[in-house]
């Protein structure tokens, strides 16, 4: 679970709006996103993957922001705890690295049009890409945890414009990563993506391990 960078502090609001966009970015990390992104979308063009991140970083974004808006309300309304929310996700995760690790490289039994436009246009867009790669439980807790600290409207005003510009500069930062794809290698690629699903699984128990850790009957739990 990650740390809440404001406990038992009141911070400005220009603190508010520097650390804000900064500690969404950088727990959504798109550096560490592109490579899983070109190897998944291996053999897809570049209009294909630019409208991918389009569909990606535009689900995501609004994820993060119906979070940011109704995430305390919601989670004490439904009994949701941030540690529930880091085991399911790490499941999830766990799934999709173990798929990366196993699957062949060869095309599956559908055909490259219908893979294309009937599973990677869409599931890829929206699973694993938006959810949980740009929208995990990383990102979730870390929009809840920020607006436990808006103490005012002004402040609340502040996150809800840092969403969409931080997954702005995300979809920016893989557009990049697409352009410059076609100097990596497929070979590279397909390595990349081993790599990628045993990073996830190994991400992914972490996730589940601690989510597990701050249960409340497990080693104290949270406060």
């Amino acid at each position: 679970m990650i740390g809440n960078p404001f406990t038992h502090t009141t911070v400005s609001l220009l603190e508010f709006i520097i650390l804000a966009p900064v500690s969404l970015f950088l727990i959504i990390n798109p550096f560490s996103t592109a490579p899983a992104f070109l190897s998944m979308t291996e053999g897809d063009d570049r209009a294909t993957r630019i409208r991918m991140l389009r569909i990606g970083c535009s689900v995501a974004g609004a994820v993060v922001l119906f979070f940011a808006i109704t995430g305390q309300f919601l989670f004490s309304i439904l009994g949701i705890t941030i540690p529930a929310l880091q085991i399911a996700g790490g499941i999830l995760l766990f799934v999709i690295g173990f798929d990366m690790l196993r699957l062949p490289d060869s095309p599956s039994r559908f055909s490259p049009e219908e893979q294309k436009i009937a599973t990677r246009m869409d599931d890829v867009a929206i699973t694993p890409l938006a959810i949980p790669l740009l929208c995990g439980p990383g990102s979730i807790s870390t929009v809840i945890i920020l607006q436990t600290q808006a103490v005012s409207l002004v402040y609340n005003v502040a996150l809800m414009i840092t969403v969409p510009v931080v997954y702005a500069a995300c979809y920016f930062v893989l557009r990049l990563s697409v352009t410059s794809s076609k100097w990596l290698n497929p070979i590279v690629l397909r390595v990349l993506r081993r790599i990628m699903g045993l990073l996830f699984a190994t991400i992914a128990v972490q996730f589940v391990i601690n989510g597990i850790e701050n249960l409340p009957f497990v080693f104290g739990g949270i406060d």
